[in-house]
């Protein structure tokens, strides 16, 4: 059981790039997805939440916006759309499940531990 990101990689900012997360061994239904992103030296940061079951969202206030996450209940996928990126975007974007309607949702930004599975995930690097 894993979960895989991919569709990172170098943008110049004003650029878009799209993050996918799907997993393995296990169907997203009922699981809420989100996405996080951490830099060296700085705490993990919460940048957006998805509950699969009926398409709920929740953003961080400094990608609201800007990205979209969505899902794709056909492919088993969550899509992070990232547009307008900055600099300051740069990180490494780790996608995570874990079960919905735990919490409010946008307190599945906050508590790493609501989250049973983590991918290992991907670059984004946004040059200036």
């Amino acid at each position: 059981v894993q979960l895989v990101e991919s569709g990172g990689g170098v943008v110049q900012a004003g650029g878009s790039l799209t993050l996918s997360c799907a997993p393995s061994g296990f169907s997203f239904d009922n699981y809420a997805i989100g996405w996080f992103r951490q830099t060296p030296g700085k705490e993990r940061e919460g940048v957006s939440v998805i509950y699969n079951s009926d398409g709920t969202t929740y953003y961080a206030d400094s990608v609201k916006g800007r990205f979209t996450i969505s899902s794709d209940k056909a492919k088993n996928t969550v899509t992070l759309q990232m547009n307008s990126l900055k600099p300051e975007d740069t990180a490494i974007y780790y996608c995570a499940a874990g079960p919905e309607g735990l919490l409010n949702i946008k307190y599945y930004l906050e508590n790493f531990n609501l989250y049973d599975f983590w991918g290992r995930g991907t670059q984004v690097t946004v040059s200036s």
